[in-house]
């Protein structure tokens, strides 16, 4: 009765709108409301794959960049180390690490952290040096030990530069782990691959993974906006 009379008075069935939408493959709003569910999953899978890298990636480029602020001689190698590891492209670096990790989060962990450390490492590392040296000068006159002016006036004053290196991090990761579905990892990448010529598909899931970035980077500025409260006040 209902398809009848919306065909008597020339007005198109919802429901048969979206299903031409699909056949098309159009931008459909009505399939995107209906489904959207089927992203969260996904959606989660690819937060966890991505705090997990960058946490993981900072513990490790924070050491070495401790280390080499200690004995800069070291810092040379570490940048060449880690920015081969950044130039193995993502794709191929998921395949080779299956026959070692396997299948998993796994894998497709330890290849995003290796993308992290290089922008971390280097963030990290011209935060301290950029400290100036009549402060540092002056905490040692006050009777600071290394260990106290690295923890009191180097890593607080560098602070601005960590966080943009790790808001850097972020944005990168969530584009690379995209691709951990090649690496069984699982991810907004893995419904682009399930349905990559469905447009309104593609374009939730790539979306999603914007929208992501963006809301990483947003927190990460109002941390960054919040602990460094000292640059504002400083023209006053």
């Amino acid at each position: 009765m209902i398809p009848s009379v919306l065909a008597q008075l020339d007005i198109q069935d919802p429901a048969e709108g979206d299903a031409s939408c699909v056949a098309e493959n159009g931008f459909c709003p009505g399939w995107i409301a209906d489904n959207f569910d089927r992203y969260l999953g996904p959606l989660g899978e690819h937060v966890y794959l991505t705090v997990v890298s960058v946490v993981i990636g900072f513990a490790i480029a924070l050491a070495l960049a401790l280390i080499a602020h200690r004995r800069r001689w070291l810092t040379g190698p570490i940048i060449t180390g880690t920015g081969i590891l950044y130039a193995i492209p993502s794709v191929a670096a998921f395949f080779l690490l299956q026959p070692i990790t396997g299948l998993g989060n796994q894998t497709a962990i330890v290849a995003l952290v290796s993308y992290t450390l290089l922008i971390i490492f280097r963030n990290i590392t011209d935060g301290l040096r950029n400290v100036p040296a009549e402060i540092v000068d002056a905490a040692r006159g006050q009777g600071l030990t290394d260990r106290q002016i690295l923890r009191r006036v180097e890593l607080p004053l560098a602070v601005p530069e960590i966080l943009a290196g790790l808001r850097i991090a972020f944005s990168t990761t969530v584009g690379l782990a995209t691709l951990a579905v090649f690496a069984g990892g699982g991810g907004l990448g893995s419904e682009i691959l399930t349905d990559r010529f469905f447009r309104s598909n593609v374009v939730v899931a790539g979306g999603l993974a914007v929208l992501l970035a963006a809301a990483f980077d947003l927190v990460l500025l109002l941390v960054q906006r919040s602990v460094t409260t000292w640059q504002r006040a400083a023209p006053a």
